[in-house]
């Protein structure tokens, strides 16, 4: 053993040598397994994208992994669009090698500038003037229009300009220049002072038809309001409005008929549309009922109010005062209240569509005498009778609303009656049948033996409610001795509407009534038939007498 021990065979010496290769192998295979490693991590990094990025004007760049969005490398350089921002390409774009971006910067601005839109010349014939002469009725005035331009910029260089909105600050007013043509009728005497309304301005014929003269040409009157004074030496009316429709539907307004160049007074009232008008006896004392303008049909909602107010000359309000607050007004109280003065001032009568009534001026109440059945229009409109005093206070003629036999719906009937309340008996008398129910009786002044008549509207076919023509028809106080007596038999009818009498006789014991006929003002004996056509321009809203 002890020689063998420092020996060392040739195997043994042969298995180290291959034991050392295979560990140097071993060790170079990890080696190798280690830079393989390391060379892919490097070949990762070499694939990424470089992305340039123009923005603002300048130009930068981003190294994004493949399969990055334009958004995505926005967001990784740090970039922040604004609302108006685009890039090219979009944002949803997946980015490949070779692209770029662009980043535009958009702006917007909005540019106004007023436009004046030119007034229109306009020319009317009128023979309320002498031939040939002219006048000015209107003066023009210019509008004004308020456009709006969008400007759009990228990258601080405008790209388009358009139109966004275009709004009117003030229509333009046309220039009306009224001419005088020839008049083709003969001129009669009239007493007292006769006013019509024609074309939106105001006239007045004095002693004679022939003798006219305009009190208010501003063209702008409604005709909802248009009365003479009692003693016809002012007018009270009413005037479109200026502002929206929905604001304020339109403004009182008097005039001195005594004054050949008087100015329009405002009152200082405004949204009237079914009444306003004088007190009897109390000089410059008006009484006016009002609503609230609405942008729906029919343009508003009735207050069915009561005011009275005292004015002077000048137009100062002396006093004012709320007879009826605002309220409901019964059924379809929506459409408003009518109101109507006898002629000696004493009592105060109101319609509504389902009763009429008197208003109790001490306790400042209403007091219904008679039920109407409402009228159903099945429309945006409500029937409400026209109401006529005689002349002492003692009957009040109105219409009432008649059932038809056989029809279930009572509301539905197309009868109207003329019918009377005596106020001091309380009794109610129907008149006239199915006389129609656009009847706006008008009883007269008296006549020489103390009686009255009273003239109304009867439809041409009684079967009809709120359509067809009528005939201007007359009776005694008590409903008798009824007559038409115009238009002439086969003639077309007239609209409905509130004739005028003239407050004294005209050739003979007798007053004449003032209607519009197709347009033209016609003054009527009730007693003969007779008429005289006075105007033929056809431009006559609105008569008073």
């Amino acid at each position: 053993m002890s020689a063998l021990a420092g020996f060392d065979p040739p195997s043994s010496h042969l298995y180290r040598r291959i034991k050392w290769n295979l560990l140097a192998l071993l060790g170079c295979l990890f080696f190798g397994m280690f830079l393989s490693g390391c060379i892919a991590v490097e070949n990762r990094t070499a694939g990424n994208l470089i992305i340039p990025i123009q923005v603002d004007g300048r130009q930068t760049s981003v190294s994004v992994p493949i399969g990055t969005t334009a958004q995505g490398a926005l967001d990784r350089a740090g970039i922040t669009l604004n609302q108006l921002d685009r890039m090219e390409p979009p944002g949803y774009t997946v980015l490949t090698e070779g692209q770029s971006i662009r980043v535009i910067r958009v702006k917007e601005e909005f540019l106004q500038e007023e436009v004046v839109l030119p007034f229109e010349s306009q020319v009317v014939q009128n023979e309320s003037l002498p031939e040939q002469r002219e006048m000015i009725i209107q003066t023009g005035k210019n509008g004004l229009l308020q456009r709006t331009y969008r400007i759009v910029y990228e990258d601080g260089q405008e790209v388009s300009r358009s139109i966004f909105k275009e709004e009117r600050l003030v229509e333009p007013k046309a220039e009306i220049t009224m001419i005088g043509v020839q008049k083709p009728f003969t001129p009669y005497p009239i007493p007292g002072r006769l006013v019509y309304l024609a074309g939106g301005n105001a006239w007045v014929m004095e002693k004679s038809t022939g003798e006219r003269r305009p009190v208010v040409t501003t063209a702008d009157l409604d005709g909802r309001v248009f009365s003479l004074s009692p003693d016809g030496n002012w007018l009270l009316f009413t005037r479109k409005s200026s502002r929206p429709a929905g604001e304020e539907i339109n403004t009182l307004w008097m005039i001195d008929l005594e004054q050949e160049d008087a100015r329009p007074i405002a009152l200082r009232v405004s949204n009237i549309v079914h009444f306003a008008d004088w007190v009897p006896g109390q000089g410059l004392t008006i009484t006016y009922s009002t609503v609230e303008p609405r942008t729906t049909a029919p343009g508003w909602q009735a207050n069915n109010d009561l005011f009275i107010a005292r004015y002077a000359p000048t137009g100062m309000i002396l006093e004012t005062e709320k007879i009826i607050e605002a309220n409901y007004g019964g059924a379809l109280g929506w459409w408003g209240t009518q109101f109507a003065w006898s002629p000696d001032g004493e009592l105060l009568a109101y319609a509504q569509p389902d009763r009429v009534g008197l208003v109790d001026l001490e306790t400042k109440s209403l007091k219904p005498l008679v039920d109407i059945t409402p009228y159903q229009t099945r429309a945006d409109w409500a029937w409400v009778t026209g109401l006529g005093w005689s002349p002492n206070h003692q009957v009040l003629y109105f219409n009432t609303h008649a059932p038809k036999p056989g029809l279930d719906n009572a509301e539905s009937s197309p009868y109207f009656d003329l019918s009377a309340r005596l106020v001091n008996s309380g009794l109610t008398l129907s008149l006239v049948e199915k006389s129609g129910m656009f009847g706006y009786p008008v009883p007269s002044p008296r006549l020489s033996d103390g009686s009255y008549l009273v003239a109304f509207l009867m439809n041409a076919s009684r079967e009809q409610g709120e359509t067809g023509r009528y005939w201007l028809t007359v009776i005694d106080r008590d409903g008798s001795n009824l007559k038409r007596v115009f238009p002439d038999e086969g003639k077309l009818g007239m609209e409905p509407q509130k004739v005028a009498w003239s407050p004294e006789p005209m050739e003979g014991d007798t007053p004449w009534i003032a209607c519009i006929y197709q347009g033209n003002l016609f003054l009527i004996n009730p007693v003969t038939g007779d008429y005289r056509q006075i105007t033929g321009d056809g431009l006559i809203e609105k008569i008073d007498w």
